[in-house]
């Protein structure tokens, strides 16, 4: 009972459109500058750098336009906030928030360079207002 009530909490409190604004607003200046028209290596696309096939399950129009980039990454993170929660028992902190989006295998032990850009995300999530 104690666990479920944990994770409806948790739930409740990281529900995509409680995220707080400064979260996407990093992401999308760390991923590509706020570029809606950027591409990535493995043909990732909007200003979060969607995976293709992520795009395909959880995107709805134009991957260009903010807005519907913005709904798809909150799709996305909606499952994998809430595995996290399961599983560690507590709110996802920016710095997992970015390992979970960039390198989801690697929560928990994220390689160097995930790591990295994860500190950076901090850094720009703590410089929002």
């Amino acid at each position: 009972m104690k666990r479920a009530l944990l994770i409806a909490i948790s739930a409740f409190c990281l529900h995509p459109s409680a995220l707080a604004w400064d979260r996407m607003a990093a992401l999308s200046m760390l991923e590509t500058g706020d570029n809606d028209g950027a591409v990535g290596r493995v043909g990732e696309i909007s200003r979060f750098q969607i995976r293709p096939e992520l795009w395909r399950c959880y995107g709805a129009g134009d991957p260009r336009d903010p807005a519907q980039a913005r709904a798809a990454v909150e799709r996305i993170m909606a499952g994998r906030l809430a595995g996290f929660a399961a599983r560690f028992h507590r709110a996802a902190t920016p710095f997992d928030f970015y390992v979970l989006w960039n390198a989801p295998a690697q929560i928990g032990r994220p390689s160097c360079a995930v790591a990295a850009r994860a500190r950076r995300f901090v850094n720009l999530c703590n410089l929002s207002p």
